[in-house]
């Protein structure tokens, strides 16, 4: 089959479109044949092996992917060849207690399709049957890659951490990012009130069409004011933090009393610093939020499927152009999730 491989650590250039083996599933797994996979930052933090564990290599990337059924290892009920599908990213044991108790991304042995698995940049993958989603036959492939692992993301974060209520302000950093474009429309489905932030003009109309009620353009304003004045100097009651130095800091202090921030990422850095007084002294709840379960997931979807939740698509490009797609994400010119097609 055809893969983008990368034999080495650092920048676009190290991912080769080569001829590798066809994987072969073993028992309980499936083979899909990739139509679609999307890019997530966890690909260029894998790359310049910057991901928290440096991954063997030759590697494959891609943590969001959507295709068919090319075969199974063994029969699998529900599930056929041909069939159209989309997988979830995360991978567990599926028996320890964590697992057992649906909090599968604390098993210990979980592991992430593209991280530390063989991912979707090839025209083949394999997975546990326990991954695989069918999707209807209405929704595009490339929609249903760039959906699992940012709508997974920000469902743990609002629903499951946060506990979003209706009538909450919520402040979305990076409008434009997967886990922000999901962020903002999962936040509105709860009926939350929701401000977000954008570095340029065209970022700040795209948001409001998606539906936030207020943006903010995060390069020309004070965010922290701009909040504390749209809320009528109360804050925000939920953060989503997913930018890291950055944007840490002004996050605390865009907190109303008995705010909620959670955080799920740190792209500009994992160093924040958070003054304690501003902690304790208005009761600030900090919750730390890593993917999800599968029935987070499937949960999510329910509304995907449903119309209710859409992807956003930046661009598509073709499989044998990942360091052009990459170059792109790099470059942070985008505004929702740029897909290769396979």
């Amino acid at each position: 089959m055809k893969a983008i491989v990368m034999r080495a650590y650092g920048g676009p250039e190290v991912l080769q479109y080569e001829d590798v083996s066809d994987p072969v599933p073993g028992p309980g797994e499936v083979l899909v044949r990739v139509r679609a996979c999307a890019l997530n930052h966890l690909d260029l933090w894998t790359r310049r092996g910057q991901a928290g564990r440096p991954v063997p290599l030759p590697h494959i990337l891609g943590n969001d992917i959507a295709g068919e059924i090319a075969s199974l290892g063994a029969p699998v009920p529900g599930l056929n060849p041909g069939q159209r599908v989309m997988l979830s990213p995360g991978v567990s044991c599926g028996r320890c207690r964590m697992c057992l108790a649906g909090e599968d991304s604390s098993c210990r042995e979980y592991r992430i399709l593209g991280y530390q698995l063989p991912g979707g940049y090839a025209e083949l993958v394999c997975c546990p049957a326990a991954n695989v989603i069918p999707i209807p036959d209405d929704i595009a492939f490339e929609d249903a890659a760039a959906f699992p692992l940012v709508f997974l993301t920000a469902w743990r974060m609002l629903v499951r951490k946060a506990e979003v209520r209706p009538g909450e302000d919520v402040l979305v950093w990076a409008a434009g990012s997967g886990v922000g474009i999901a962020s903002i429309q999962i936040a509105k489905l709860f009926a939350a009130r929701v401000i977000t932030t954008a570095g340029t003009d065209e970022k700040v109309a795209k948001a409001r069409a998606l539906g936030a009620d207020e943006v903010v353009n995060h390069r020309t304003g004070d965010v922290v004011a701009e909040v504390r004045r749209l809320t009528g100097r109360k804050g925000a009651d939920v953060v989503i933090e997913h930018v890291g130095e950055a944007t840490w800091e002004r996050s605390i202090l865009s907190l109303a009393p008995r705010g909620r921030l959670v955080t799920c990422g740190a792209t500009t850095g994992a160093h924040g610093a958070t003054e304690l007084r501003h902690l304790f002294a208005k009761q600030l709840s900090i919750f730390g939020s890593y993917m999800g379960s599968k029935a987070d997931l499937l949960d999510v979807t329910v509304h995907f499927f449903a119309g209710r939740l859409r992807s956003v698509l930046h661009a598509v490009l073709p499989l044998a152009e990942a360091r052009r797609a990459h170059e792109m994400m790099e470059a942070s010119q985008h505004f929702g999730k740029i897909v290769l097609r396979v």
